[in-house]
């Protein structure tokens, strides 16, 4: 924290042109504690939009009704990208900041987000994802094997870095984690909105590298700034890290076909039909017989990949509503 605030500007005041947009279900405690640390910015949001994504209880809607400059919006319909295309068509700013309920924003998270974009050739951006704590066996894991920390050093991705890859899949996946992204909203009417065939409530996740995969197949250039913060809270339970994880893999696997269905990019099939099988025969001969540690998960992150697959070819064909 001291050598990020040596690098803050000494004084920042007033409101950024950007809408935070926090979609959550039924976490109203995690909501009120990120909401909380949202007041806490040195330059504030023009507003901050909680979309409930079905709850069943009204407790998120009396947090949200608690905080100035919060608007509660409900969207019924299931689906993390759902509910993200909801609030994107609620904002009314120029950049749309997401992050999740499990979150704790740092104060300059806002002004950092902010700040990328006043580079015009910038349409997106992530930031760096730090763990709330790590102090389960399950939390440990995720941050060593599946980290959404993607360093301290400042990257552009853009045509090098896609081309580059092409041949074996471009990993946009190293780009960042939804908890903490943004946009400018008119890349959307460029290359479409988040497909909402994915992310929790249909295919598990990856909304969010499908759309960096679409925003760099388009020739645009996303920045990750590990100046714009936020503090994440893991899952504290093997049981419940074998779900995520699951969802992950399922996710994943639908994104990719997805991508190569788009734009006919072979090196997305190169990846999952080669890498990602000579991986896991990896895993499994180095955990056998007991499979410990990180390899706990190994099985749950297998059956998402063959759950992906009947998944995407189910839905193949269904109308992903980017546009």
């Amino acid at each position: 924290h001291l050598v990020l605030e040596l690098e803050h500007p000494t004084a920042v005041g007033g409101v950024c042109d950007i809408s935070v947009v926090i979609c959550t279900r039924n976490r109203a405690g995690f909501l009120k504690r990120c909401l909380t640390q949202l007041q806490q910015q040195h330059c504030k949001p023009s507003e901050v939009i909680v979309v409930d994504n079905g709850s069943t209880t009204e407790d998120t809607q009396r947090v949200a009704e608690k905080f100035d400059n919060v608007r509660y919006v409900r969207e019924d319909r299931p689906g993390l990208d759902i509910a993200r295309n909801r609030g994107l068509n609620e904002a009314s700013s120029s950049i749309i900041a997401y992050t999740d309920d499990d979150t704790l924003p740092d104060p300059w998270w806002v002004y950092r987000i902010s700040d990328t974009f006043r580079d015009p050739s910038i349409v997106a951006m992530t930031g760096l994802v730090l763990a709330s704590s790590l102090n389960t066996e399950a939390e440990i894991i995720f941050e060593k094997f599946w980290p959404f920390n993607r360093g301290y050093i400042a990257k552009i991705f853009g045509r090098e870095f896609f081309n580059s890859t092409l041949e074996s899949g471009p990993p946009v996946w190293e780009i960042g984690a939804g908890a903490n992204m943004a946009f400018r909203k008119a890349i959307f009417e460029e290359v479409g909105y988040f497909d909402e065939r994915l992310d929790v409530g249909a295919a598990g996740c990856s909304g969010d590298s499908e759309m960096w995969y679409r925003i760099l197949a388009s020739g645009y250039n996303i920045r990750y700034n590990p100046q714009a913060v936020v503090h994440h809270t893991h899952r504290n339970s093997i049981r419940d890290l074998k779900k995520q994880l699951y969802s992950y893999m399922r996710g994943f696997t639908v994104a990719i076909l997805i991508q190569y269905q788009r734009f006919g990019h072979r090196g997305n099939l190169k990846h999952l039909l080669q890498v990602v099988p000579g991986y896991y025969l990896s895993l499994l001969k180095r955990g056998f017989p007991h499979y410990p540690f990180q390899y706990k998960t190994l099985f749950a992150e297998m059956g998402g990949i063959f759950s992906g697959i009947f998944y995407y070819w189910r839905h193949r064909h269904t109308d992903p509503k980017i546009y």
